[in-house]
């Protein structure tokens, strides 16, 4: 044990450690960019092909490349995937809502408007619910 501790100082952790999280950004940007490249739909197949072939040929100086000629492109696609995503959280949240709540009480109070206007239920049942949905 001793022995493997001579061997390992504490610069060469330290530089273990640094390539090790290099290589973990570089796999990470290696997605972000392919991911970016099949994600723009204001690129036709041709130019996705080429990007992708640059890439592998020259991979640091083609994601460069890329990241400098299209960075722009991707704040954009990455902006409307949030929005998309947090429309969609908001749909479903509001869905889920109207299903468990009934719907809002403006809703709630033309329903059951409704449900007096047409004899269904009595002045008196009509001000009690009101009185539920305002409370």
């Amino acid at each position: 044990m001793h022995v493997l501790a001579s061997e390992w100082g504490t610069g060469q952790v330290f530089w273990s450690m640094l390539w090790f999280f290099l290589f973990f950004i570089w796999i990470w940007l290696l997605i972000i960019v392919f991911s970016d490249i099949f994600r723009s739909h204001d690129m036709g197949g041709f130019a996705k092909t080429i990007w992708v072939l640059v890439i592998l040929v020259m991979p640091i100086l083609g994601v460069l490349i890329y990241l400098l000629a299209r960075g722009d492109k991707m704040t954009e696609h990455a902006v409307a995937q949030a929005q998309a995503q947090e429309q969609m959280m908001r749909s479903y949240v509001q869905d889920a809502a109207a299903s468990a709540g009934g719907g809002n009480a403006a809703d709630q109070l033309a329903k059951l408007a409704d449900l007096r206007d047409r004899g269904a239920i009595t002045e008196a049942e009509f001000e009690q619910g009101k009185a539920q949905i305002l409370a």
